[in-house]
């Protein structure tokens, strides 16, 4: 088994990047990152973030790219970031007006497929990052996500597990990451405390009228609740390329500090 490289989502450190862009990744580079998923591209071209990415020794692991941006300019939109480099696009949200059991699933199951397809043809591998609502049981007892990967083939869409999500719903993510083997390249690392409160996706700006509790809060890797030894030997196991970092706040901590305190950790339980 290779030994996997440690990336950051940049949506981690969005607040820095949005104001400094180069030099957010210096610092991502110099905590120790082998490389960073995109979130957006911060009012960058496509070849300035190659040059800056390039210019710090950061590989451009992936990109979060919203199904509607990509629905409504596929050739585009993958050939700018084809441009930068990455080897993965992760369709990182889709509502549940959007998944399957909705209206709208069998014209965006054609999408998705679509997608793939210019996906590939440029060299790129198209992938699902999940959140809680995936694990909604469909009338026949099937996951959402289970049936996702089924419908589009695993050929042309592949897990990006974020474990947080996948325990925050109540599924095991070392049972899911092995469900999986051989299809799983890049695995979200995310921690948290507390358990699942309702409209809990206010802290991902999804919905701006929740009330949110002390329940439930993001942590940096290695200081909530999640089995990252068991995670990363499951990763490992079923031949991830990438591990991938994200918290998606970090309160009183500022953003690169907590990237920090996640990386710190990780090099000493994974050398």
């Amino acid at each position: 088994m290779s030994k996997m490289k440690v990336g950051l989502q940049v949506f981690s450190v969005r607040d820095v990047a949005e104001k400094d862009f180069k030099g957010a990744m210096q610092k991502v580079k110099e905590i120790g990152y082998d490389g960073v998923e995109l979130a957006g591209l911060y009012g960058h071209s496509a070849e300035e973030i190659r040059f800056v990415l390039d210019e710090t020794g950061l590989e451009a692991i992936s990109a979060h790219v919203g199904f509607g941006e990509l629905a409504a300019d596929c050739k585009g939109t993958v050939a700018a970031y084809k441009k930068i480099g990455v080897k993965f696009i992760a369709l990182p949200f889709m509502g549940e007006n959007d998944l399957p059991m909705s209206e709208n699933w069998e014209k965006n199951l054609g999408i998705i497929k679509e997608i793939s397809k210019e996906c590939r043809e440029n060299g790129i591998t198209l992938l699902y990052h999940n959140h809680d609502t995936e694990y909604k049981k469909m009338p026949d007892g099937t996951y959402i996500e289970d049936y996702l990967f089924e419908a589009t083939g695993l050929d042309a869409m592949k897990p990006e597990f974020d474990t947080c999500w996948v325990r925050v719903a109540g599924e095991d993510p070392v049972a899911y990451i092995k469900k999986y083997a051989g299809y799983v390249q890049v695995v979200h690392l995310k921690d948290f405390v507390g358990s699942k409160t309702a409209n809990m996706y206010e802290l991902i700006g999804t919905d701006k009228k929740a009330d949110v509790t002390e329940a439930f809060k993001f942590r940096p890797v290695g200081y909530g609740v999640q089995d990252f030894p068991s995670i990363l030997r499951a990763s490992e196991e079923v031949g991830a390329e990438w591990v991938i970092v994200e918290q998606d706040n970090s309160y009183d901590t500022p953003s690169l500090e907590a990237a920090k305190m996640s990386r710190d950790y990780l090099k000493k339980i994974y050398r």
